[in-house]
C-alpha cells in the first residue's frame, strides 16, 4: 500500500511523532495504522534512553481533586505541538490521578507508583516510545485541606499556568478567584507575615543605598530617613503579597479586602509556569526543514 501524506499526517496526529518516524512506520507496515503506531512504539523504546540528555522545557501542568484531597503536577516535553497531542493529554491524566492517590513525596517515589504499564516510569518510558519525545515528570505537590475549607483551582493557556489555593471561609468562588488572581499576578507570598526575613532585609539595604545617594534627602533627619526607607520597602514588597496586590477584578481595593468582605483566608497556594526556569534550546526551524529537504 502506498503511503500518502494523508497518512503520515494520520500518524502524525495520533501519535505525535516525528514526520519521518511516521513514514518509516507506515512504509515497515504495508501502511497499517494500527499497526505503525506499535511500530513505533517497539522501536521507539530502543531510542529512549537516548533521548535523556535533551531539553524539555514545554509541556502542561494540570491540577486533579478529590474530596480534601489535591495535586498538581508539571510533566514536560520538548516540543509545544507534542504537548497539544491527544496522547500527551492522556499521561497528564493518568500521572495526576496516580499520584492523586498516592502519599508520594518525591519524584522518584511518584515514578515508584503502580499503573496498567507496569509503574509509572514505565508508563513514561512507553510514551517516549510511542511520541518520540522526551517527556519527564518535573515536579508535583500533594494538598490537603479541612472540610471548613475550600480549594481553588485555575488553568490558564490550556495549562500553560496552574494555580491551586486553599481558602478558609468563603466559597468555592472565592477560592477560585484567588487561584485566578495568583496565575495572573503572580504572587510569592500570601502576606509579609510569610515573607522570609532576609527577603525584606535584602530589599531594606537596597533602599538604604539609594537613599544615600539621593542629596535630596541627605540633610533629613535620621528618623525622617528611616521613615522614608520602610515606606519603600512597604512598596516594593506588597507585589509580592497575595494580600497587599490590587484584587485582578477590582482595582479599588486590595485582595486583603476582598478576603476580608467575605470572611474568607488563604492558608497556601502553589502556582507553576511550565518551562519556568529551564533554559530552553534556541530552535533553528529553517535550517531544520532545509536538512529534512536533502
Amino acid at each position: 500500500m502506498a503511503v500518502t501524506a494523508k497518512l503520515v499526517k494520520e500518524l502524525r496526529d495520533l501519535t505525535a511523532a516525528g514526520m519521518m518516524d511516521c513514514k518509516k512506520a507506515l512504509e515497515a507496515t504495508d501502511g497499517d495504522i494500527k499497526k505503525a503506531v506499535d511500530w513505533l512504539r517497539e522501536n521507539g523504546l530502543a531510542k529512549a534512553a537516548k533521548k535523556e540528555g535533551r531539553i524539555a522545557a514545554e509541556g502542561l501542568g494540570k491540577i486533579a481533586i478529590d474530596g480534601n484531597k489535591a495535586v498538581i503536577i508539571e510533566v514536560n516535553s520538548e516540543t509545544d505541538f507534542v504537548a497539544k497531542n491527544e496522547k500527551f493529554l492522556e499521561l497528564l491524566d493518568v500521572v495526576a490521578n496516580t499520584i492523586l492517590a498516592s502519599d508520594a513525596k518525591t519524584n522518584e517515589e511518584a515514578l515508584a507508583l503502580t499503573t496498567a504499564d507496569g509503574t509509572l516510569n514505565d508508563t513514561f518510558i512507553n510514551a517516549v516510545a510511542t511520541i518520540g519525545e522526551k517527556i519527564t515528570l518535573r515536579r508535583f505537590e500533594i494538598v490537603s485541606k479541612n472540610d471548613d475549607e475550600f480549594f481553588g483551582s485555575y488553568t490558564h493557556q490550556g495549562g500553560r499556568i496552574v494555580a491551586l489555593t486553599v481558602v478558609k471561609g468563603g466559597d468555592a468562588q472565592v477560592a477560585k478567584n484567588m487561584a485566578m488572581q495568583i496565575a495572573s499576578m503572580n504572587p510569592t507570598y500570601v502576606s509579609r507575615n510569610d515573607m522570609p526575613q532576609d527577603v525584606v532585609e535584602h530589599e531594606r539595604s537596597i533602599q538604604e543605598e539609594l537613599l544615600a545617594k539621593d542629596e535630596k534627602l541627605a540633610s533629613k533627619p535620621e528618623k525622617v530617613k528611616a521613615g522614608i526607607i520602610e515606606g519603600r520597602v512597604s512598596k516594593s514588597l506588597q507585589d509580592m503579597c497575595l494580600v497587599d496586590q490590587e484584587y485582578f477584578l477590582d482595582a479599588d481595593q486590595k485582595c486583603g479586602q476582598y478576603l476580608k468582605s467575605n470572611n474568607a483566608e488563604v492558608l497556601s497556594f502553589v502556582k507553576y509556569v511550565v518551562g519556568e526556569g529551564i533554559e530552553k534550546k534556541e530552535e533553528n526551524f529553517a535550517a531544520e526543514v532545509a536538512a529534512m529537504a536533502k
